[in-house]
């Protein structure tokens, strides 16, 4: 990875084919910085069991649900952490584009896979 580079994030969210197939743009301590299009509900139920997750919305609207709290509606520029442990998911009935911020260590749906599981390998450029 060039560190000399800056990233637009738009260009690189150009470059995404797939629904709810996050990549990886870069990385701090132990890190990933991953970007995704959001579009559906195919995300199943979830939870990484050891790992907080941060969602940032780039651009749109998307739902975010928590099992056992009322769902809510995050829009552009809004910002969330799942705490470690905690079952989500989240949909979008437009296509929205968001910011993860995970830990190297976690996986794409935790424990629970589907067919749009991606490994971190396929996360990578």
């Amino acid at each position: 990875m060039d560190t000399t580079l800056t990233i637009n994030i738009q260009k690189e969210a150009e470059k995404l084919i797939d629904y709810f197939s996050p990549k990886i743009i870069s990385e701090v301590n132990n890190e990933y910085v991953k970007i995704a299009k959001i579009k559906g509900e195919d995300i199943p139920w979830h939870n990484h069991e050891n790992e907080d997750e941060l969602f940032y919305i780039i651009n749109g609207t998307l739902l975010m649900e928590i099992e056992n709290q009322p769902s809510f509606t995050m829009k552009t520029g809004d910002l969330y952490v799942v705490p470690k442990g905690i079952n989500h998911r989240v949909s979008s009935s437009e296509e929205c584009l968001i910011m993860l911020i995970e830990t190297k260590s976690t996986k794409h749906t935790g424990d629970v896979i589907t067919p749009i599981t991606k490994s971190i390998e396929k996360q990578k450029y």
